[in-house]
């Protein structure tokens, strides 16, 4: 009966060192895994400050652009207003110019046409 008692008592022990052991790697993994959502808050955290500094730059240079639109309209609307017989002058001569295009482009092309139909 002695040999049993300290048989059983063996086992409880390797037990108890088992679930100690057990317990300590949890706690380990538990550490390492708050240091893992400290990096990942930091690297958050920067990267919304990169973003912030992006979006501020970004709609800097889109003020800046309709900025310059906007005073480019308004010296060709005053252009346009002051001297409005020749605007309409401009927009009759290019229609001109493109339509005599037009016409000189279908004559190159209207040879290869005709010679297609007679085949």
């Amino acid at each position: 009966m002695p040999d049993t008692s300290d048989e059983s008592s063996t086992p409880k022990r390797t037990q108890s060192e088992a679930q100690e052991a057990l317990e300590k790697q949890v706690a380990q993994l538990k550490r390492e895994i708050n240091k893992i959502n400290q990096i990942l808050a930091e690297r958050a955290e920067e990267a919304a400050e990169v973003a912030e500094d992006w979006y501020e730059s970004a709609a800097d240079r889109a003020g800046k652009t309709a900025q310059a639109l906007r005073t480019g309209a308004q010296s060709v609307s005053g252009a346009v207003r002051e001297n409005p017989g020749m605007v309409s002058t401009a927009f009759m001569i290019g229609a001109g110019l493109g339509l005599l295009l037009g016409l000189t482009l279908n004559e190159a092309t209207a040879h290869d046409r005709d010679r297609w139909f007679h085949k």
